[in-house]
């Protein structure tokens, strides 16, 4: 159990230092960032769209499963196609997405705030403060898109930075209190032989 929980701590807080990495490389190169995320998308898209294309057209038998993904590798490749021709379109799109994820993350901090505070710990408040403040800032990407792109894409650095920073410091709380909670439960299951 104690290594589940070691393991599971190292994964939240490899997540948390990625988030926080990514944040720095918006802030410090906003425009390249954009720039090489659209491109991949776009080629990613389109290449999968001409291999379904392909797969369909050297297809000895044209099965209504195949017919069904030419249809999404169409569909797929045009997408593509146009994310590469207008990357602008796009990146108008990325706060939202962004502040959605923000979102569900401030929900998930929240929740592990209230898991503190039946396990007694004194400061779960903190938590619950944090997670409301990135549920906040979520929403204030997803309702207020900045026009500027470079703007843009250092206030989602900024706010993925803050994002990791606060899942830093829950997680080592929410672990910190169940293992001290597992050493409590541990201690009382000794038997002790009297003399």
């Amino acid at each position: 159990m104690i290594n589940y929980i070691k393991n599971l701590k190292a994964n939240y807080t490899a997540s948390a230092l990625i988030c926080m990495v990514v944040g720095m490389v918006l802030i410090i190169w906003p425009a390249t960032s954009t720039q090489v995320v659209c491109m991949v998308l776009g080629g990613v898209l389109l290449i999968y769209g001409i291999i379904q294309i392909v797969l369909y057209l050297i297809a000895r038998e044209r099965t209504l499963y195949l017919q069904g993904m030419l249809m999404l590798g169409i569909i797929f490749g045009v997408v593509g196609a146009w994310i590469l021709l207008r990357p602008d379109m796009i990146i108008r799109a990325v706060p939202v997405i962004v502040g959605l994820i923000i979102i569900m993350h401030g929900i998930h901090n929240v929740a592990q705030a209230f898991d503190l505070k039946r396990m007694s710990y004194d400061r779960w408040w903190l938590a619950l403060i944090f997670g409301m403040l990135t549920v906040l800032l979520g929403g204030v990407l997803v309702r207020n898109p900045f026009t500027v792109v470079n703007t843009v894409v250092r206030v989602i650095g900024a706010f993925l930075i803050y994002d990791g920073i606060s899942d830093v410091w829950i997680i080592s709380r929410v672990f910190k209190t169940k293992k001290d909670r597992e050493m409590i439960i541990d201690a009382e299951a000794v038997e002790v032989e009297e003399p």
